[in-house]
């Protein structure tokens, strides 16, 4: 697929997406790579946009390099850090006493420590979506509570047991918390889906992609930490 018919099936799919009604984004692809550019006036649609791209075949990478307008509303930073304080406190599987929310000219930030990472995605959830949020910067630490052993166990076995990637292997290793993922995938869905399996694994704080999108799946011999996906 050439740059030039990348470009127009991002574009294409851009148009297709209802969350996304802006006319000024700009789309540009080198080598599989799409960036991004432009104006909305949600951070919720700069996500959609990110969304949208990532169905599109042959896009191996993403630049979400789209600026969010500084929302015309009468909010003021202090008003928007009381909602997303409640916002946190609806959440029943967010510890909201140990999260701090910090919003400056509506650049939201959320700083703390939890035990799980799925809270921390959580937390994040609960305000991306509001309104007058431009950016929001998960900042959350997780402290695991689980060896170093049992993580690339447990995330091993959950990867093994998942229908999405077939006869691959996807190489894993843990150290204090922190997963690396290696091996080939097919598409950027692949490489979200295996990164999401290893964030819900019980004591990982931290995950390193280093996954190779490519639709060529070339199988061999198991490595040194290898799994061969069944």
């Amino acid at each position: 697929m050439t740059d030039h018919q990348l470009r127009d099936f991002v574009i294409k799919q851009l148009d297709w997406e209802p969350e996304v009604t802006s006319t000024e984004i700009g789309v540009s692809g080198y080598e599989g790579v799409v960036t991004l550019t432009g104006f909305v006036d949600t951070y919720a649609e700069k996500l959609a946009a990110e969304r949208a791209v990532k169905l599109v075949s042959g896009v191996r990478g993403i630049a979400n390099d789209i600026q969010v307008r500084a929302s015309s509303s009468t909010l003021t930073d202090q008003d928007l850090t009381q909602i997303a304080v409640h916002a946190l406190e609806t959440r029943t599987n967010v510890p909201e006493d140990r999260i701090v929310v910090i919003v400056k000219d509506g650049n939201l930030v959320l700083e703390g420590e939890v035990e799980w990472a799925y809270q921390k995605e959580s937390a994040e959830e609960a305000v991306k979506y509001l309104r007058g949020v431009r950016n929001v910067f998960n900042e959350i630490k997780i402290k695991p509570k689980i060896s170093t052993i049992d993580i690339e166990r447990d995330l091993e076995g959950a990867l093994a047991r998942s229908s999405i990637f077939g006869e691959r292997q996807i190489r894993v290793e843990a150290h204090d918390g922190v997963v690396t993922l290696s091996g080939v995938v097919r598409s950027l869905r692949e490489k979200a889906d295996a990164e999401r399996i290893a964030w819900s694994t019980p004591g990982v704080s931290q995950v390193f992609s280093q996954l190779i999108v490519s639709r060529t799946i070339c199988t061999g011999d198991a490595q040194h930490r290898s799994i061969h996906l069944s």
